[in-house]
């Protein structure tokens, strides 16, 4: 059977980026719908899904911005997307990770499959007994000011699907609401 749909989406990939998200956990988005209330209509809820996302018409609503506190004071904003966003955000994510994981530098930890913290931790510790000199940065504000136009150019070298390209502008470009319930447009960086 064949589907009529511009874009070719399984819907078994819906189904696993589904239980990977369940699996995580997170909280409710802006629409407060918590995985639990997702599931009360599982079956319609990744029918419609599968179904904007394989037309073309999925279009990701506004990532809920909450501040948390950081360590040493201050906030950091953090974004929270509903759960069907984090499952077609999953979705786009199983099928782009295979062709960018292994353009990834071996020591670029964050976020990526089968790497950890831990693992980060026991390759500087075997790295400060073999050399005497450390270089360590941090680039303050990174994911806030990463440039939209620069990013869709590199992930565009790598990822030539059309529906992919669609979505992950759609989801830069995605406003921010606040808790006060105020939409912040963004040309910059992630959530």
């Amino acid at each position: 059977m064949t589907s009529t749909k511009p874009y070719g989406i399984a819907k078994r990939m819906v189904w696993k980026a589904y239980q990977l998200v369940k699996a995580n956990r997170g909280a409710a988005g802006v629409d407060d719908e918590t995985i639990a209330m997702f599931e009360q209509n599982l079956s319609g809820n990744l029918y419609k899904l599968w179904n904007r996302m394989s037309s073309g018409s999925y279009f990701p609503p506004p990532v809920k911005q909450v501040e948390i506190p950081k360590a040493k004071g201050g906030t950091r904003k953090l974004g929270v997307p509903t759960v069907s966003d984090r499952i077609a955000q999953t979705v786009v994510k199983l099928m782009i990770e295979p062709t960018l994981e292994p353009v990834f530098h071996p020591d670029s930890y964050g976020y990526r499959p089968g790497k950890s913290a831990k693992q980060a931790i026991a390759v500087t510790r075997t790295r400060c007994w073999k050399y005497d000199w450390v270089v360590e940065f941090d680039i303050k504000a990174a994911f806030d000011q990463i440039d939209h136009v620069l990013l869709l150019k590199a992930v565009r070298r790598h990822i030539k699907e059309d529906w992919i390209l669609l979505y992950i502008e759609r989801w830069l470009t995605a406003p921010f609401e606040t808790a006060e319930g105020t939409s912040l447009s963004r040309t910059r960086g992630t959530p």
